[in-house]
């Protein structure tokens, strides 16, 4: 995959495997501590030891909830590598402590140490995400986070391996100790060789009482609704993770009466899935945000939580139940990925670690309510099949209220679904798409989707100026108010819907919109292109920008164009398309100049293109 390519580039490779690393101690030693806790142990402090492994997961993420504000800014405020080795450091010191604990088996005194281990993650947490829009173009923003997010949670595997398997040895906590100081040292020279990332707002006043901080930037985020929407979708996703997580030690002892061997397999099954999930997202975004890709996601997240449910587990550990881990964990990658380059490439530079904090306090008040959840569903004496129906079903229902608050979503997913179920999309030229500001699109018109495979292979939002006989049908119109399309028609059919439709168009295009055109004015009956009408040189002539030509392969003969139907008195009948999963492409041809758009101009561009 193009985005391991990263990899190997100074910018990139360095916070990665510091940013492993530390992922990797986190999860080693909080593993260790709960192999301890589970199997040396019937309760600390009255707690019995099932549910003081949610416990545990509380106390780790209790600092981001606390210091996230602060941590946010001081990465906004300082040079951010130079924040990453102070960090570091201080990991080293942790590790030293945690040495003390594992010798002594104290458990109050390894959940201070899992604790301070929160604490040193919540100040590394801003930057690991906002330090990447600083070395990374657009284009390996989404390959970025992918390869972080994968290699987040197969740091999680090694560290969950290593720990469940090393602590129950003679000496185990001695060579857990050693190893966490090892990989500490090591994560420490990484961080040597991070770039520098220059502060963003070096005049900026750190204000060190958390709570003013913290409602400020949650205020902030809410000004760019799909920003604080993207976060509420993180934070969900982290509460419903942690619960699973916390879930599969008492699931192996009590439900599946199996041993410590089997809680490592499956998180590690887990692990392996999101790394999965995460890689694969890169891949069907084709280097771009693709948010189609969420509700997708957040689909199967539901569906193979359920099914843990259903599965049999009267006979210990089935292949059912290892397929709905990984692939509930596949799907997870597929949901997190984006939200978390959509908040990267929508909030403003000046703000972007503070952003990212204030997504890091939501990320732990979600995990802290995911806890009480946990511990409230055993005090009731559900089952954990029980627990995880219920998480299903909440998953499916935050994940319809926050598609129903911000449509975008939804329509990218259908939009994504047709261009990659129906048709097997490629695009080319789409660099010559400006990156913002405003352009014509003008495209030939052979389906009744072409808008649809259009805004699949343009990841900017686009203004589709359509005929309004489309609109027909509540889904249909539904469909077309959410992608904001201009409805038009003919001059001798509605002159003042035509008149509204233009200053609609040239509105958006004062706005530094994308507007989107087929000038035939009529999808084509014999796959041939027809004379283009001047509708273009009408907007144009108000609002002067460039024209961009492009032109829609393969789509002649697929299921949506006129070759698949018949025609039967005045009704046009679908009928067998000559092939499905078609093989289509878009083009993108070189702008053109206002002066020069001409629909004879245009017309021949788009030819070319074909």
């Amino acid at each position: 995959m193009s985005q391991l390519r990263l990899l190997k580039t100074k910018r990139f490779y360095p916070i990665f495997w510091t940013q492993f690393l530390g992922a990797f101690n986190d999860n080693f030693l909080k593993n260790a501590l709960v192999i301890l806790i589970t199997f040396k142990t019937a309760s600390i402090m009255g707690v019995p030891s099932n549910q003081m492994v949610a416990v545990a997961g509380g106390i780790f993420i209790l600092p981001f909830f606390i210091f996230s504000a602060t941590a946010g800014q001081l990465a906004d405020k300082y040079e951010k590598s130079r924040l990453v080795r102070i960090i570091k450091t201080v990991e080293i010191m942790i590790m030293l402590l945690a040495t003390i604990g594992f010798m002594t088996e104290h458990f109050e005194f390894l959940l201070i140490v899992l604790f301070l281990m929160g604490l040193h993650s919540t100040f590394f947490g801003p930057i690991k995400f906002s330090i990447l829009p600083q070395h990374l173009n657009t284009t390996e923003l989404v390959g970025g986070n992918a390869l972080v997010e994968a290699g987040t949670f197969l740091s999680v595997l090694l560290g969950t391996i290593l720990g469940g398997v090393l602590i129950p040895l003679q000496n185990g906590g001695l060579i857990v100790s050693l190893s966490l100081i090892g990989v500490a040292v090591l994560g420490w020279f990484m961080s040597l060789k991070i770039p520098e990332a220059p502060a963003v707002d070096s005049k900026l006043k750190v204000q060190w009482n958390p709570i003013p901080p913290t409602l400020s930037i949650y205020r902030f985020t809410q000004k760019t609704r799909s920003v604080y929407l993207s976060i509420l979708g993180i934070s969900w996703f982290w509460s419903f993770g942690a619960g699973l997580l916390s879930l599969i030690p008492p699931y192996c002892k009590d439900v599946l009466k199996a041993g410590p061997n089997t809680i490592t397999l499956f998180l590690a099954i887990f692990s392996i899935g999101i790394g999965i999930g995460s890689l694969l997202c890169a891949r069907l975004s084709r280097k771009h945000l693709e948010l189609g890709l969420v509700p997708f996601g957040s689909i199967g997240m539901s569906l193979f939580t359920a099914d843990l449910f259903f599965a049999n587990s009267s006979f210990g550990v089935s292949a059912r139940i290892l397929v709905d881990l990984l692939m509930l964990s596949v799907f997870s990658g597929l949901f997190i990925v984006p939200l978390y380059t959509l908040i990267q490439e929508r909030s403003a530079v000046s703000h972007r670690s503070r952003i990212i904090a204030a997504n890091n306090i939501l990320n732990a008040f979600f995990m802290v309510l995911s806890a009480l959840f946990i511990l409230g569903m055993m005090r009731f004496e559900f089952s954990i099949p029980q627990i995880f129906l219920s998480l299903a079903l909440i998953n499916a229902a935050v994940a319809l209220y926050i598609y129903t608050l911000l449509p975008e979503f939804f329509l990218r997913f259908f939009v994504w679904g047709i261009a990659n179920i129906m048709y097997r999309l490629k695009v080319t030229g789409d660099h010559r798409i400006p990156k913002e500001g405003a352009a014509v699109l003008v495209c030939n018109h052979v389906t009744f989707i072409d808008w649809l495979i259009v805004s699949a292979g343009i990841k900017r939002p686009i203004r589709f100026i359509m005929d309004h006989n489309f609109a027909k049908g509540f889904f249909i119109r539904m469909l077309l108010k959410q992608a904001k399309v201009i409805l038009i028609a003919p001059a001798k059919e509605n002159p003042k819907l035509l008149r509204e439709s233009f200053e609609k168009a040239r509105d958006e295009l004062r706005s530094g919109e994308l507007v989107c055109i087929f000038p035939e004015g009529m999808i084509t009956r014999d796959g041939k292109m027809n004379p283009f009408r001047p509708g273009v040189e009408k907007i144009i002539t108000e609002t002067p920008v460039a024209v961009i030509p492009m032109g829609l392969r393969g789509m002649w003969g697929s299921f949506f164009s006129r070759e698949a139907q018949v025609v039967y008195g005045e009704k046009e009948l679908f009928k067998h398309p000559k092939r499905f999963w078609s093989r289509v492409e878009l083009r993108v041809g070189e702008p053109v100049s206002p002066s020069q758009a001409t629909t004879e101009i245009l017309f021949e561009k788009v030819s070319q293109l074909l």
